[in-house]
């Protein structure tokens, strides 16, 4: 399956707004610029495609949640507020020519929490093959996503697209989620959006073959050059040898050796540094066999040195491209751009931007032949202003 294009319309500062995905996505932009603002109109997007939209399946996405009236494009440049937020999906299923397109127009809730349909409409090639709008006679309940239910014959084929959708969220890990001394407020399978147990989810990818110790698909040795402190990881159920018996803890914990210790001085996530717990997290999250297929990541390069989140990009691309899933990134780090090889069409980095009038643009960067002459790195482009996504300051 890939993902072609998503276009927003009427949500928050996405008043018109559209871009073509890849594989790996990466926003860039200033500060407000309308980067969170991309992912969470992707989540009620996954909402409104495979259930319903209500509170409950957009705090399930991780989408902030507003009142009512902030969630509407509202700029002084309108004269006339459109009454619906409109949303847009085309993708094709990898098999063949045909391309499929979902759209979809919402009304923001009023005298209940549940957002209603206006309509819903599936297109194949161009040409319309189901949908339902509210001034039909037929209307069923409008407060439901049909596309995923209805019994259309001609849906069935396109149902997939849903089925991978419904797990989108978008995942903010913090350090005490990661450290398992708090619960996650939104925990999904196999990790939650703020980090919940990683302990597990990581215990799953540790294995053993040939008397040499993976981690997924990859060597442990190659995740443990990350972290370049730690000579082992592994995951068991704590102990009052390495965790105090007054933090609260979960069930499984990561255990870390440290290669300048001696080999019983083991210790725990609590007690380790926050970035080797985001390595893992990130890891784990792209490699999992459980794991989402479309999700997204707000503030990837959160916790992470300069250099390690150029590498960690780079590992995370690679595995996100071998599984053959989505994701959507934002960062404010220049050296994670480095981490990205823009030669290969399945990543693809944008410049997100708002215009004279405050509508948020979405901008592809495609490195020219006459930027490459340069020959400065990525980071050192976007620090300069020649890729966008930056603050005019004075």
């Amino acid at each position: 399956m890939n993902l072609k294009k998503i276009s927003f319309g009427n949500f928050k500062c996405l008043y018109k707004a559209s871009f073509e995905p890849g594989k790996v996505n990466v926003f860039i932009g200033a500060n407000g610029s309308g980067k969170s603002t991309i992912l969470e109109g992707i989540g009620l997007l996954s909402a409104a495609m495979t259930d319903r939209v209500d509170a409950a399946s957009l705090q399930r996405k991780g989408v902030r949640l507003s009142v009512p009236a902030l969630y509407k494009s509202n700029f002084k440049s309108i004269n006339r507020l459109k009454s619906t937020v409109d949303l847009s999906l085309e993708w094709d299923d990898g098999s063949s020519s045909d391309v499929y397109q979902y759209d979809v127009h919402l009304t923001t809730p009023t005298d209940t929490e549940y957002w209603k349909y206006h309509s819903e409409a599936f297109f194949q090639n161009g040409e319309r093959l189901w949908g339902r709008s509210n001034a039909s006679s037929q209307q069923s309940n409008n407060y439901i996503g049909f596309f995923l239910i209805d019994d259309a014959i001609n849906l069935n084929a396109s149902r997939k697209i849903a089925e991978d959708f419904s797990a989108y969220g978008i995942f903010q890990p913090n350090t005490i989620t990661l450290r398992g001394t708090a619960p996650d407020t939104t925990q999904t399978t196999p990790i939650g959006l703020n980090g919940g147990r990683l302990a597990e989810a990581i215990k799953a990818l540790i294995h053993s073959e040939d008397d040499e110790v993976f981690f997924g698909n990859l060597y442990m040795d190659d995740i443990l050059d990350m972290i370049d402190w730690a000579a082992d990881i592994t995951v068991a159920a704590p102990k009052k040898s390495n965790i105090n018996a007054n933090v609260p803890t979960t069930r499984d914990i990561i255990e870390f050796t440290d290669r300048y210790m001696k080999d019983t001085a083991q210790f725990t996530g609590y007690d380790a540094s926050e970035g080797a717990l985001y390595v893992l997290f990130m890891l784990a999250l792209a490699m999992h066999p459980q794991g989402p297929s479309i999700f997204a990541v707000d503030s990837f390069d959160h916790a992470l040195n300069p250099r390690l989140a150029k590498k960690m990009m780079e590992v995370f691309c690679n595995q996100i491209l071998q599984q053959g899933k989505h994701v959507f990134l934002t960062t404010h780090n220049p050296l994670v751009l480095d981490g990205l090889d823009l030669n290969n069409d399945n990543i693809r980095l944008f410049a997100v931007d708002r215009d004279s009038n405050g509508y948020a643009q979405i901008q592809r960067i495609k490195v020219s032949q006459e930027l490459i002459n340069e020959g400065q790195p990525l980071s050192r482009l976007w620090i300069n202003g020649r890729l966008g996504g930056v603050p005019t300051l004075i």
